[in-house]
């Protein structure tokens, strides 16, 4: 209630301003997202106020409050998301990592090994940990990995798995019908097996 942002040429606390402005319905990932400024003496910083609703009270909301407008709500939300992950970052490195007892030295050169030899040490229990007790995916790396590889229309399938098999038939050009049987299951021998059920089930 103490802090107060320039809205609609009227300086408000987040309530005001919550309670002046028809929220969003449904299942939206945020309730309400405005424009406001932070003023300080003369000068004014622009910032947008996003509400979201409280997970632990669904009648209550939390206000997060960003100055990059070019963000839009849902990234908002996501880079906020990350802040807890960060917070137990360095809650292990000091508890458990011991980043603040281990290095007594006043050279900024041995500090900033120290903290590297830290992070590292915590990389690695994270990578052990993901490895043998999280079942999740690598998260973005997934989706990197992913993007660089091409999508291939069914049309250039379709085209592919045709000039295969014509090739095939090519080598032998007379075939009587056992023979033609006999390529067509080697065609699809050689095919992924996922792709070769498919295409089993559809003859």
């Amino acid at each position: 209630e103490k802090i107060h942002y320039l809205h609609e040429g009227v300086m408000q606390d987040v309530k005001a301003i919550y309670r002046r402005h028809r929220k969003r319905r449904g299942r939206s990932k945020y309730l309400l997202s405005v424009e406001a400024a932070v003023c300080k003496g003369d000068e004014a910083l622009p910032v947008r106020l996003v509400f979201v609703r409280n997970r632990n009270n669904r009648k209550d909301w939390l206000v997060l409050v960003t100055t990059d407008l070019s963000l839009t709500e849902e990234e908002v939300i996501r880079i906020y998301g990350k802040r807890w992950g960060i917070e137990v970052f360095f809650k292990a490195c000091k508890s458990y990592l011991r980043l603040e007892k281990d290095c007594r030295a006043l050279s900024y050169d041995a500090m900033t090994a120290h903290v590297s030899v830290v992070f590292a040490r915590y990389m690695f229990l994270a990578v052990e940990q993901r490895e043998s007790k999280d079942d999740r995916s690598i998260g973005e790396l997934f989706y990197l990995s992913v993007d660089e590889l091409p999508d291939v229309c069914i049309a250039q399938a379709l085209r592919l798995l045709v000039s295969i098999f014509a090739k095939r038939l090519q080598e032998h050009p007379m075939y009587d019908e056992a023979e033609i049987q006999e390529q067509l299951e080697l065609f699809l021998s050689e095919l992924p097996s996922l792709l070769s059920q498919k295409l089993r089930k559809c003859a």
